[in-house]
């Protein structure tokens, strides 16, 4: 049997040689029958679900998909991953194991009249020879919602069983409806085992060890990034050299191009960076929040975006912990703007770390969301008399000012009156915590407090 999913961490681990994996590998005796011009990945792709890297949480003995095989009840999917992890190489093979017609079409050069000739060449086959069709939709997102409500009817009469496929989060990019009648599974970027057997299978085929020493190999799996396409690019770049030396990871430099980090300044991986970046100045980690900042830079986000929300987040989360949070989020915002880039990243990445490390309270947070809650409770209800001006002899006659105490000739500066409606109760909105510079104004609260409820009683 070729080595499963479950096989492949124990498979990298081993050294074996080209010959060896020759005899072994599931996708040796297929790749030799391929034309050599042939792309290498094309000359690779898996001819059974079982050979299918990094996915065994789908395509092992107990993955979803084997599961649903076995039980003779293929649903409609969509496959939601990364490029490279095999989500139309899952398709074809899905369609040959339900023993299906299998069609493509790609939501990026596709339309409405696509559609139409799709459905009525499936409804066709159906009625002439009862064998239903595994449409395969490529980049599923593309289309608009209009053209993804068109799938509903033949997806529901079973004209079709609809395999789609997206690099987007479903939750967005898809419509309800269309979600309703599909089961969403997840594909896993490949991992390191993965992508080594994939190095390991490449070998096979071109019949030779890739000059490369062991760190290289590591870093030509790293610069893969998790995908499995970009890495068999790379191995067909780094075969042509032919008979050379080990190279060396330096040496991989000039040779090879970094996979692009995968990352959409309008899209879900935007959202989710910034959440890292947040939730790990959050929980005080000055590392991973440096590391969640440089991976938003390096995929080409706006620096004043993250300084913005840096500046956010030093009122919402540091507050009055740490007042000079704010001002320092000012101050390196404003850097950034006189210095540019790449030199103002640095007054960016020193509010990171200032961020990170500050004592946190979100009591002024907290305190703002309940005022504005009491605000609408409470309506229109007029301020207390004695604090209202009185420019007019009526404003006085009627009250305005009087008995009015003036703070500043109080002692301590602290009259202890009160300043909410006549006849509301007291609401303590702002509990500061007992962290940083909050726990010395909670002292001062605590006094102030006191001093207030003796005037009262």
């Amino acid at each position: 049997m070729p080595p499963q999913q479950g096989k492949a961490g124990n498979n990298a681990s081993r050294n074996v040689g080209p010959s060896e994996h020759a005899r072994r590998s599931p996708a040796a005796s297929t790749a030799q029958t391929q034309p050599r011009t042939q792309p290498l990945a094309d000359r690779l792709r898996p001819r059974r679900l079982e050979d299918v890297c990094g996915q065994g949480h789908l395509l092992g003995d107990e993955g979803t998909l084997t599961r649903m095989l076995a039980r003779g009840t293929l649903s409609s999917l969509i496959l939601w991953g990364g490029p490279g992890c095999g989500k139309t190489t899952i398709a074809r093979l899905l369609a040959g194991r339900a023993d299906l017609a299998f069609a493509q079409i790609s939501a990026v050069f596709s339309g409405v009249a696509d559609l139409r000739k799709a459905f009525d060449e499936a409804e066709r086959r159906q009625q002439m020879t009862g064998r239903g069709t595994l449409l395969f939709v490529d980049e599923i997102h593309r289309f608009n919602r209009a053209q993804q409500d068109g799938f509903l009817p033949f997806v529901e009469r079973g004209t079709v069983v609809l395999v789609g496929a997206t690099t987007e989060n479903p939750s967005f990019a898809l419509n309800a409806a269309l979600l309703s009648r599909c089961q969403v599974l997840v594909l896993n970027r490949l991992d390191d085992a993965s992508l080594e057997l994939l190095l390991q299978r490449a070998e096979s085929v071109i019949e030779r060890s890739l000059p490369l020493d062991r760190e290289a190999r590591a870093t030509v799996r790293a610069m893969a990034d998790g995908d499995g396409r970009y890495l068999l690019n790379m191995v067909e770049q780094i075969a042509a050299l032919g008979d050379v030396p080990p190279l060396a990871s330096r040496d991989l430099t000039g040779l090879l191009a970094r996979r692009a980090v995968l990352y959409d300044k309008d899209r879900e991986e935007h959202y989710n960076l910034i959440s890292a970046l947040h939730k790990s100045l959050r929980g005080s980690d000055p590392d991973a929040a440096l590391y969640w900042f440089a991976r938003m830079l390096e995929g080409g986000e706006d620096p004043r975006y993250i300084a913005r929300r840096l500046a956010r987040f030093a009122a919402e989360d540091v507050g009055q912990a740490d007042p000079s949070a704010l001002n320092l989020a000012i101050s390196a915002w404003q850097s950034f703007e006189r210095l540019g880039s790449p030199e103002g990243e640095l007054a960016l990445a020193q509010l990171v770390v200032h961020l990170a490390t500050a004592p946190k309270s979100n009591a002024v947070y907290t305190a703002y969301k309940a005022a504005r809650r009491l605000a609408r409770d409470t309506g229109s209800l007029m301020p207390p008399a004695h604090i209202l001006n009185a420019p007019t002899n009526l404003m006085k006659d009627i009250g305005y000012g009087r008995g009015y105490e003036y703070d500043h000739d109080s002692e301590g500066g602290f009259s202890g009156q009160n300043y909410f409606p006549d006849g509301m109760p007291r609401a303590v909105l702002y509990q500061p915590t007992e962290r940083g510079y909050e726990g010395r104004l909670r002292k001062l609260l605590d006094s102030r407090a006191a001093k207030r409820a003796s005037r009262e009683s």
